[in-house]
């Protein structure tokens, strides 16, 4: 027994990969289940797969706090710091302290890659390979949208970050080759699922995971519509055109059911009363749109005076004292509420995107005058589905409602600044493409949210939505702010550990300064 908990002890330390060679002999209870039975029950599977994908957007509250409400949060115009302790050393302001910003390298990476081989250690079935492989690129996608170039190709299975760095135009183009070979493996079994237990998302459904992976390569191929519109566009017509297809329904959302609390719940209700409270900038556009989903998406303000409207905290201010703070309007979800990865909505809009470039993206299922047209208002209207807000159209219809100055109801962070004059309803002029991508891309933001860090790669891809700049900007003259934050610069730990490799990748592959103002390949 003690040489058990011995060799349990070193394997929480070197990570799972040390742990896979005698695994069986070493944790198998001589009293409780057979072998036989354990994989009757499908559990090593589910514990392999269900660990590998609460680390897309993560469901451990600490790494969530970094990635997506500090960090996606803030630079997506979603949410706002709400604890004065950060001050001085926070994402919003453009200075944070390396403990914050190696949380998405450090961590993400090395789970991503430990757990990706965990399932194909512990299974010969290649249908949970592709569905590994499918999370894999969509939790690396995010990762490279947040620092650039990062190594990739060249990682062990052991997750080990001593490798080189891939260019991101070279991580794209990994990540495209990943989703084609695993859309091809899910295709020819589509109708083999897989244990139910192995999947928080899609309880085992292959057909699902198809139009997830395809989902997710339309996602990648807007993204890149700018560095590399041929691949771009090629890519996204693969993914709409294939015989099984994209996300079109709200039944098929990617939404993971924490087998906790939902991390979002935690760090803005009970970390010290709440970390994080709603940005200004989503209240400000859904107030001044009259949006009804606002009622869905938020709680109001609990300030003992006033209208208890919704209103939420503006970011990148010196964050103050007191309990005022928290009285600003707040994520309205529960505790087991579930964690979004994408949604019909989502790729609605990025149809409407590509209609809008030219590209072939079919048939839009709300009818209009272009295709373009037609795929926004279905995002809209699979928007309003989700959340049960009422029918569109009278919102479809709204070509006055601007969104809303911000006035802070403490009187302290208002803004005075010019706000986007972008309305809803849709605007058939032939000059009006840049207008009406500004329509897209706001309304998809709103139908996104909390999807932080993807909301921060369409900022800074395309400009929008037109956020507020910050109050506060401790960069030191490295980030604008104007342009805002366009990367965060590379862990501390990478310089000390894997020194040859990262300074190659800054002088070669970045193209820049290892700092937060340097723009990523797919946003310059």
């Amino acid at each position: 027994m003690n040489k058990k908990i011995i060799f349990l002890g070193l394997c929480a330390s070197v990570f799972a990969s040390s742990c896979t060679k005698n695994f069986e002999k070493y944790n198998t209870n001589p009293e409780g289940a057979t072998q036989e039975e354990v994989e009757r029950d499908a559990y090593i599977l589910s514990s392999a797969l269900t660990g590998l994908q609460s680390w897309v957007v993560p469901l451990d509250v600490n790494t969530n706090q970094f990635t997506e409400c500090l960090l996606g949060g803030s630079y997506g115009g979603y949410l706002s710091d709400s604890n004065n302790g950060f001050n001085g050393k926070n994402f919003a302001t453009y200075n944070p302290e390396n403990g914050w910003a190696r949380v998405a390298f450090n961590d993400i990476i090395p789970n991503i890659f430990i757990r990706n081989n965990k399932v194909k250690v512990v299974t010969d079935d290649v249908v949970p390979h592709a569905v590994a492989d499918i999370i894999k690129v969509l939790a690396i996608s995010r990762v490279t949208n947040i620092y650039g170039p990062i190594p990739y190709s060249k990682v062990g299975v052991d997750g080990a970050l001593n490798a080189p760095y891939d260019s991101q135009e070279a991580v794209y183009n990994l990540m495209f080759d990943q989703l084609d070979e695993a859309i091809e493996t899910l295709t020819a079994r589509r109708n083999e699922n897989f244990s139910s237990k192995a999947d928080l998302v899609y309880g085992g459904n292959v057909i699902q995971w198809i139009k997830l992976a395809n989902s997710i390569k339309l996602r990648l191929a807007i993204y890149v519509s700018k560095a590399n519109p041929s691949l771009a566009r090629t890519k996204a017509e693969e993914a709409v055109s294939h015989e099984i297809g994209v996300i079109t329904a709200n039944v098929d959302n990617a939404l993971v059911q924490p087998t906790l609390k939902n991390p979002f719940r935690v760090v803005m209700f009970e970390y010290n009363g709440g970390d994080s409270r709603v940005s200004a900038d989503i209240t400000s556009y859904m107030n001044g749109f009259k949006d009804p989903r606002a009622a869905k998406y938020f709680n109001p303000t609990t300030f003992t005076t006033g209208t208890n409207a919704i209103n939420g905290l503006r970011s990148g201010i010196n964050i103050p004292s007191g309990d005022d703070v928290k009285n600003y309007s707040n994520y309205n979800i529960a505790e087991n509420g579930k964690v979004l990865w994408i949604n019909a909505a989502e790729v609605a809009f990025i149809r409407a995107e590509g209609a809008l470039k030219g590209w072939e993206m079919g048939i839009p299922q709300v009818s209009a005058g272009t295709a373009a047209e037609g795929f926004y208002n279905t995002g809209i209207t699979l928007s309003f589905e989700q959340w049960g807000a009422g029918n569109a159209s009278a919102y479809i219809a709204d070509n006055v409602s601007l969104p809303a100055r911000y006035i802070d109801p403490k009187a302290q962070f208002s803004y005075t600044g010019a706000t986007s004059t972008t309305t809803i309803k849709w605007n058939a002029s032939a000059s009006a493409t840049e207008v009406n991508l500004e329509r897209i891309i706001t309304q998809k933001w709103i139908a996104t949210f909390p999807l932080g860090v993807e909301a921060w790669t369409e900022f800074r891809r395309t400009g929008y939505p037109k956020l507020m700049p910050v109050m506060v900007n401790n960069s030191g003259g490295r980030v604008s702010t104007e342009r805002m934050a366009r990367r965060l610069a590379y862990p501390q730990e990478e310089y000390s550990e894997n020194n040859a490799n990262v300074n190659e990748a800054v002088s070669t592959l970045l193209q820049g300064a290892d700092n937060m103002g340097t723009d990523i390949w797919i946003a310059k």
